[in-house]
């Protein structure tokens, strides 16, 4: 372990995005709307993470479950789409199987010295489900979902909860997301941030930084081992 990260007791990963591909459920978007498989699963995720944004501007908390519906019944009639009750519950049902990216798997088992958690937006009925298809959950201590404060990220709320369960300070924590916006909150909130930018994006310009900018989970366990 080096020096410069020798104060990280646990590592704790964001979900969507970051271990799992939320665009794997690009295959099932096109099966059942031949064509318009990319476009959907691109505006039914943006639309997913903006009503999450929004519903805690205005002082309010669905679970992720029903937000998921929400954005895809939108993405859909934004796209002229006729989504019928059944395609929906089985386009739902892909964030149950969502794909781990190639990387995570052995990222996670390098990195099995360190306490290892999940903090999610996701449900805790869509998380429990999601690791235990992709066949992780004995590589987590603890799976945390924001809907046990009521509050999607950004919030410092979510942050919280994860120095809460675990017993430890923000920056004891290493924080790691591919999502700017996720990355910003908890480098304000504390935590020790690490962002995995595998799209070669530019940072929100909100004057957070990472410990670390990676391009792999791969790539973090190299860091953190040395």
């Amino acid at each position: 372990m080096t020096s410069r990260f020798g104060h990280i007791k646990a590592l704790a990963f964001d979900a969507y995005g970051t271990l799992f591909d939320t665009h794997s459920i690009v295959a099932a978007c096109e099966a059942n709307f031949p064509g318009k498989g990319d476009a959907l699963s691109r505006l039914w995720r943006s639309k997913q993470l903006e009503y999450t944004w929004l519903l805690s501007l205005m002082g309010k908390y669905e679970d992720f479950w029903s937000v998921t519906a929400r954005a895809l019944r939108f993405s859909c009639g934004a796209l002229g789409l006729k989504l019928t009750g059944t395609t929906e519950m089985a386009l739902l049902a892909g964030y149950y199987r969502l794909e781990p990216f190639p990387d995570t798997r052995p990222a996670l088992q390098a990195l099995s010295n360190y306490r290892l958690a999940i903090l999610s937006n996701g449900s805790p009925a869509m998380l429990h489900a999601l690791v235990a298809n992709a066949g992780l959950g004995s590589a987590f201590e603890k799976v945390f979902s924001v809907d046990a404060v009521k509050v999607y990220k950004p919030s410092p709320k979510a942050y919280q909860l994860t120095c809460d369960r675990l017993s430890l300070e923000p920056p004891q924590i290493g924080f790691v997301s591919g999502n700017s916006f996720d990355v910003t909150g908890a480098s304000r909130f504390g935590l020790t941030t690490f962002w995995c930018d595998r799209n070669g994006l530019p940072l929100d310009e909100l004057d957070a930084q990472p410990a670390l900018r990676i391009t792999s989970l791969e790539e973090l366990a190299k860091a953190l081992s040395g």
